[in-house]
């Protein structure tokens, strides 16, 4: 029973093992979207989505997708040029990745650069600064929904 039972558990393990590994290898190739955690004075910067029609309206943390050749901290840089109109700082990578339709998310903290000009809606419905209670009542994409938990210990280290 026992040699039967340790085959078994082996088969299922290596199988696991298998699956586990296929999905890494799809991830690792997948497109990144990278998110800015922009932080200041307590609060994050969320974004306001005004497309596709099935998100537009809920919030986000601003961001895009990583182009060929692109590391992906100058890409949250570059997006948020774009989307806000203003300069960051990336300090390192938040979260975990979060698998979506597209690829993988990858949450970075950010700051406002020095001298920066204040961020503005450029391609958002609206922005807004929240705090950790403002953060938890947003009605956010699935994806930054995801990872609240980290952002909400990220704006109470602050």
């Amino acid at each position: 029973d026992r040699l039967l039972l340790r085959r078994l558990l082996q088969v299922v393990l290596a199988a696991r093992a298998e699956v586990l590994t296929a999905r890494a290898e799809r991830l690792a190739a997948a497109a990144v979207v990278v998110a800015a955690a922009v932080v200041r004075d307590g609060r994050v910067l969320a974004a306001q989505r005004v497309r596709p029609p099935a998100l537009a309206g809920r919030w986000e943390l601003p961001g895009g997708r990583v182009e060929a050749g692109e590391d992906e901290p100058a890409a949250v840089v570059r997006e948020c040029r774009e989307e806000l109109g203003t300069e960051l700082v990336v300090d390192g990578q938040m979260s975990t990745d979060v698998p979506i339709d597209v690829g993988v998310l990858r949450v970075y903290r950010a700051r406002l650069a020095p001298d920066a000009s204040e961020p503005r809606a450029v391609d958002h419905l609206a922005i807004r600064w929240v705090d950790a209670a403002e953060a938890t009542d947003l009605n956010w994409v699935d994806a930054d929904r995801a990872v609240l938990a980290d952002l909400l210990r990220l704006l109470d280290g602050t």
